[in-house]
């Protein structure tokens, strides 16, 4: 996906300046925590950088539907993890519709800190999540693709270097919640994607 860490940072920096810097994730992500899933009808779609799959479209952009003078920042925060948890979704399911079923989903990142977006994922994608104890991400595999290749590391290796920490389910619950608002999601890219690359 083309925005998903640096959304959530041009959220911090645009729409949390009251908020001293090293503190803005951990309140806007307390705050999304404490919003009901649904975030209350809004709906994000987060192209704001366009979108590569699986929709190609570099000419998407971001859409927020439903905003009421009734929300609050933390719905909107909550809106956009939600948006992003869709986009992965719609990935997820691509891969499964051309035939490549995903076996396991391992999350890292600056993400998966404090659980919620994590979360999130699982309750919209319905799939579970692994946390491994390292969640670093692309440094952390280069690392280990450089000790390969050396010979410092075998396969076997990785084991060692990839260790779980917990596994994250997705809340059954919300299946039909989540379900119907992802439909809505990929209609609302269908019925804007027009208007927006006019815009």
């Amino acid at each position: 996906m083309a925005t998903t860490g640096s959304l959530t940072r041009w959220f911090r920096d645009e729409l949390a300046r009251d908020v001293p810097a090293d503190e803005a994730y951990g309140a806007l992500f307390d705050g999304a925590a404490r919003v009901a899933p649904g975030s209350d009808g809004l709906l994000v779609l987060p192209y704001f950088s366009g979108e590569r799959t699986p929709i190609n479209d570099p000419r998407a952009k971001g859409v927020i539907a439903g905003l009421t003078l009734g929300h609050s920042r933390d719905h909107l925060f909550r809106a956009v993890l939600e948006g992003v948890a869709f986009g992965v979704r719609h990935n997820l399911d691509t891969f499964t519709d051309n035939g490549a079923v995903p076996q396991r989903i391992i999350a890292v990142g600056g993400g998966v800190k404090g659980g919620t977006w994590v979360q999130i994922v699982s309750d919209v994608s319905g799939r579970a999540q692994i946390l491994p104890e390292v969640t670093i991400g692309a440094s952390f595999g280069d690392a280990m693709l450089a000790g390969l290749a050396s010979g410092l590391l075998t396969r076997d290796s990785m084991r060692e270097w990839v260790r779980v920490e917990r596994a994250v389910e997705p809340r059954e619950e919300l299946a039909e919640l989540y379900g119907q608002r992802y439909r809505d999601f990929l209609e609302l890219y269908r019925s804007t994607a027009g208007i927006v690359h006019r815009l």
